[in-house]
């Protein structure tokens, strides 16, 4: 099995997060399956890290279009599933629509989970303007009612970069925002970001008193180990009814691609980083 991840950061260029992410693939993924990691095209951003060039709605909305490309090219060159590497699910919609492989949201995926372990999702997140997309993203998913707070920690994305080498106090921060969410009703906490979720687990952080915290990037990688199976084995597929999910023709998405001026897939436009517990990276 081939999963193509798709980082909203620059993760090729981010030495402590790949890596991190690296261990944390070889930890949870079966033998079986190859994880292929892969970052936003060089110059996306002035900085490796997006930071607040992805919290302004416009600016996710041009993000969009390397994740739906790249969902496109993923298909096209054989890969099973796709899984969207970050908790805003950019582009989650559109890509599930043009595919006919799997393609899994992070907050998506999280979200469903959480629900299962607990009655009052938290989430604990760096990124304050985000707030409001994850709540209109639960809406979406029939979740609204099973969020609660949403608590912004005392921390950045280069805190934690910085906090591989002192992880203490980045804990400590995280553990006091996670501690103001269950004093507002969480039961269960999601990592807002990716680079928190790895860190966390990275750590061993899996509970705070009794709360348990989500691993939201193992979550998505095994819902999309999950989907292949049942895909192969039981025909289970996404729907195609409705405005949101119905496929479009082929020959009208590739025109009109054409004539936005934007890249066609191409099979030998793949690329990224392959980890899978059987080889060495």
């Amino acid at each position: 099995m081939k999963i193509w991840h798709q980082s909203l950061t620059s993760i090729e260029d981010i030495q402590e997060y790949r890596d991190a992410v690296i261990q944390h693939i070889l930890k949870i993924a079966r033998p079986d399956v190859d994880v292929v990691l892969h970052g936003m095209t060089n110059d996306t951003y002035p900085e490796n890290y997006p930071g607040h060039y992805i919290t302004y709605n416009y600016l996710q909305s041009l993000h969009k279009e390397q994740f739906i490309r790249n969902a496109l090219i993923a298909e096209k060159a054989g890969y099973d599933a796709v899984f969207i590497g970050t908790i805003p699910d950019v582009g989650l919609i559109e890509a599930r629509a043009l595919v006919d492989i799997p393609v899994i949201g992070y907050g998506q995926s999280s979200m469903h989970m959480a629900s299962m372990l607990g009655s009052k999702i938290g989430i604990v997140n760096f990124l304050a303007p985000l707030a409001d997309q994850l709540r209109f993203n639960a809406q979406q998913y029939g979740l609204s009612q099973k969020l609660g707070p949403i608590v912004q920690a005392d921390i950045g994305f280069y805190d934690i970069m910085e906090g591989y080498k002192n992880p203490q106090p980045i804990i400590d921060k995280f553990i006091a925002a996670a501690e103001t969410a269950i004093a507002q009703g969480a039961d269960v906490i999601i990592p807002g970001e990716g680079p928190m979720n790895i860190f966390l687990a990275t750590h061993h952080i899996h509970h705070v008193g009794n709360v348990p915290i989500i691993d939201s990037f193992g979550t998505g990688i095994k819902t999309c180990e999950s989907l292949v199976d049942l895909q192969k084995i039981s025909g289970m597929t996404v729907t195609r009814v409705g405005y949101y999910n119905e496929k479009p023709p082929t020959e009208i998405v590739e025109k009109l691609r054409d004539y936005y001026n934007l890249k066609q897939a191409a099979a030998d436009m793949d690329f990224g980083l392959s980890v899978r517990a059987t080889a060495s990276v």
